[in-house]
């Protein structure tokens, strides 16, 4: 019989800044060009997401201030450097919905999760347009009477 591996599940890292900062518009999965040091500390869980944009150029994708950890143990031949440019890899049709929607005022494109698929490591991007201070106070707002309504719910039901 042979001996399967099991495959990493789930979500690497999340970039929950860009939700508060941002109306997102329209998602999409890029693969990411990594090295043999990277995909060891992904399965480690040592990928932060806080920072990082993605740059439109050249007609290509990059991912920006991604920092990825390396381990000690497995990059101790290589000179790793933790926030490197990391190439996104998109279709054509792709990339020009991003350059389009990326041109127009107030639209840019973050990247949103990082996340395991089979064998592979994804990045979720999103086009954004950037939230004003009342648009994030007003989002607040919401989420705290929607949490507000349903805890009443949760309570006439434990009362009934």
């Amino acid at each position: 019989m042979a001996k399967h591996k099991k495959q990493p599940k789930g979500t690497i890292a999340l970039n929950k800044k860009a939700l508060h900062d941002y109306f997102v518009e329209q998602r999409m999965e890029a693969g990411i060009a990594l090295s043999g040091w990277e995909i060891k500390s992904l399965r480690a869980g040592k990928a932060q997401l806080v920072d990082s944009y993605v740059l439109l150029k050249d007609g290509e994708a990059w991912l920006m201030g991604c920092h990825i950890s390396p381990l000690k143990t497995a990059s101790t031949h290589v000179i790793a450097d933790p926030t490197r440019t990391r190439k996104l890899l998109l279709h054509r049709r792709e990339l020009d919905k991003l350059f389009e929607g990326v041109q127009q005022k107030g639209y840019t494109c973050v990247a949103l999760a990082l996340y395991w698929k089979k064998h592979l490591v994804k990045c979720e991007i999103a086009l954004g347009k950037g939230k004003k201070a009342y648009d994030k106070r007003h989002v607040q707002k919401e989420r705290d009477s929607n949490r507000e309504m349903q805890r009443a719910l949760h309570d006439r039901k434990k009362a009934l």
